[in-house]
This record gives structure tokens, sequence and C-alpha cells, in this order.
């Protein structure tokens, strides 16, 4: 018998007419996204690196660089003793914080129970943000130049509310002096607390590097910042 070899027949491809599946059209390639651009930087900061620092090395003579004093961070914190009894009014809070500085508030809580006050370990009091970087600046900036003047009767903020550590705290009645609350929505007035932390580590330091940034102190004329 004569070996037969059975010659292969390649199957034409596609479908059932034996016509070949159209190729798919080459994707045109995407031009690739343009690059974010950065956020400006902060007013207040520029002000800072041109002006502040060599105000105060040549007022202080300081003969290195880095001895010169910054502001490091800013904390808002507002106590609320009824936030067991009012949940609702410290997530207003909470939401309020946020709009004011642009960064989400953290519940602070009591670290210890005092039984005089009907205080347990745990407990919800109130709600704290701590600002660092070019939110900082810019919270100050509209802070000295935005809200301040908002303030009821105001003279001047007090130059004795100092640490001794170049650490600078004072109080606001009312949340109200802050544009970014709306009037209408507000449920209940309440106060806060900011304390502005400097590396100063000297009390007159620290006043001079924040009358120099623009705060506007009793009794003197504030620095206008351009």
């Amino acid at each position: 018998m004569k070996d037969v070899q059975e010659s292969k027949v390649e199957k034409p491809k596609g479908g059932k007419g034996g016509k070949a599946a159209p190729k798919a059209e080459a994707a045109e390639p995407r031009e690739p996204a343009a690059p974010a651009e950065p956020a400006p930087p902060a007013r207040l900061h520029g002000h800072f690196e041109q002006h502040v620092r060599p105000t105060l090395q040549r007022a202080f003579g300081f003969a290195n660089p880095h001895q010169i004093p910054k502001v490091t961070k800013i904390v808002l914190n507002v106590g609320f003793g009824g936030a067991q009894k009012a949940p609702k009014a410290l997530d207003a809070i909470v939401a309020e914080l946020g709009q004011i500085t642009g960064q989400k508030a953290v519940v602070t809580r009591a670290k210890k129970a005092i039984s005089n006050f009907s205080l347990r370990q745990g407990m919800p009091i109130g709600a704290t943000v701590t600002l660092r970087g070019a939110r900082m600046y810019e919270f100050l900036d509209r802070f000295i130049n935005v809200a301040v003047p908002r303030i009821r009767d105001f003279r001047g903020l007090p130059t004795k509310s100092f640490d001794g550590r170049g650490n600078y705290t004072f109080g606001i009645k009312e949340q109200m002096i802050f544009p970014e609350i709306d009037y209408d929505k507000v449920e209940r007035i309440h106060g806060m607390d900011i304390t502005i932390v400097t590396n100063a580590k000297r009390d007159d330091v620290a006043l001079a590097l924040l009358r120099e940034m623009g705060m506007p102190f009793r009794g003197e004329s504030p620095v206008v910042v351009g």
C-alpha cells in the first residue's frame, strides 16, 4: 500500500463564509494630559521670605539664618461641654471648623474622668484643627485681613497673651467673624481659642515676628502686607 500523505488544509479565519475577519482599526494615540498647574504660593509666605526674615535678622542680629523665627503651626480649638447631650451640635462645630480652615476637624475627647463635672473618660468635649504649611499661611492671611476687621468693637489684639516660649494664644467670642460661615445656617454661636505656635522661644522675638506679618496689636499701626 502506498503511503498517502494527507495535505493539511488551513481553515479560513472568520465566519461561515470563509471570509477573513476585518482587522480592528488601530486606536489613535491619545495626547498626554497636561500636567496640573501647581497652586500659587501663599501670599503671606512670600511676604515672610522677602520682608520679615531680613527685618528680623537686622533687628536681632541673627548670624545664622536658621535662627530666624517662623510660625510652625496654628491650632484652632473649640470646647463644647454639652456634646454628649447634643451630638448634632458637635457635628455642626466640626463642619464649621472645616469651612473656616479648609481642613477636617478632629473631635477631642476627655483624657480622664471628673465626677464633679459628670465627665467620663473618652467623652467628646470639643473639636480641634491643626494647620501647617500653605494652609497655615492662607488661614493667617484671611484672619488678619478679613476676619479681624469684623470683630465687634475691635481695638487690637492684646500683646500680653504669650506663654513665655514664643507661642501666642487668643480667643474669639463668635465664629461669625469668618466670612465662610453662613449666618442663616448657624444653629449655635460659639467662640474658639486660636494658638499661633512659633519656634522663637522668646516672647519679644515672637511679638516682632507676628507684628511684621501684619498682626494688628493694640495701640500699634499694623504692618501692611504687600
